[in-house]
């Protein structure tokens, strides 16, 4: 199984495109289809959001891709299913979940954690987690040799260098304020906290989302950091296309991920 360092240096310059999709929109089917679509386009690590009522980090697009996803009845299981069944296929592209606290609590944090290693899942990302209380989960996908990634804010301030000197996997730069979501501009200075996080943490790679839509700015968020990460976009085109989507999100990958890949 990949790792999610295996998704770093796999890549040509030790860059990742990571793209997100929410699994389950439009249709569970077309959610593995998309999977293969951008790994063969070019992504080194992709996450697959488990969808979720209240998923409180995420705008409207990503909002109303759950909505379609729980229109669907998809579970948490179906999601492992999927996963297992685009192993078995021979797909190996590392893959990360990402969802929410309740989601891992309800299912039973070791059991999740356990699932995921069966199925060959890498890790898992929980934006409503602090720092504080990550050990509650990270203990246990430790044991199975999974990462629970970390996430670093604008407004971590002080508390970059505490999240990072313990990070797994990657650590996750929130690029801007709020919730997810294309925006026309990013002003946070993303150097600054790259180099913070690299003081407290020599050997993780950090990668940037929210806000990322465009080649330039996936390229401009990469040449600071170690990736860039692209879902509201994606995930529009997704509810736009619905399954006609597979073809285009794989040139949109293409292109992003060319835009990272060339620095």
């Amino acid at each position: 199984m990949k790792t999610i360092a295996d998704a770093f240096a796999a890549s040509p310059n030790g860059k990742a495109f990571i793209p997100f999709i929410t699994a389950g929109d439009p249709t569970i089917q077309v959610t593995e289809q998309l999977v293969c679509a951008m790994a063969d386009a070019g992504a080194d690590l992709i996450e697959l959001g488990v969808p979720f009522s209240d998923p409180t980090a995420e705008g409207p697009v990503i909002q109303d891709a759950n909505i379609r996803a729980l229109r669907n009845k998809v579970t948490t299981d179906d999601v492992f299913d999927m996963v297992g069944r685009l192993r078995a296929a021979g797909c190996t592209v590392p893959l990360v979940i990402m969802t929410y606290a309740n989601v891992v609590f309800s299912y039973g944090i070791e059991r999740f954690a356990a699932r995921e290693r069966e199925v060959g899942l890498a890790g898992v990302i929980l934006p409503d987690v602090p720092h504080e209380e990550k050990a509650e989960f990270s203990e246990a996908f430790a044991a199975q040799g999974l990462d629970v990634v970390s996430l670093i804010a604008p407004t971590s301030h002080d508390r970059i260098r505490q999240i990072a000197a313990d990070a797994r996997g990657f650590v996750y730069i929130v690029s801007s304020l709020g919730v997810t979501g294309v925006r026309g501009e990013i002003t946070t200075d993303i150097a600054s906290m790259v180099e913070l996080i690299r003081a407290a943490n020599p050997q993780i790679p950090c990668a940037v989302g929210f806000g990322i839509s465009t080649p330039e700015q996936a390229a401009r968020m990469a040449s600071f950091s170690d990736g860039a990460i692209v879902g509201s976009a994606i995930v529009r085109m997704i509810g736009e296309q619905g399954e006609d989507a597979v073809a285009p999100v794989a040139a949109y990958v293409r292109e992003m991920a060319a835009a990272v890949h060339a620095l």
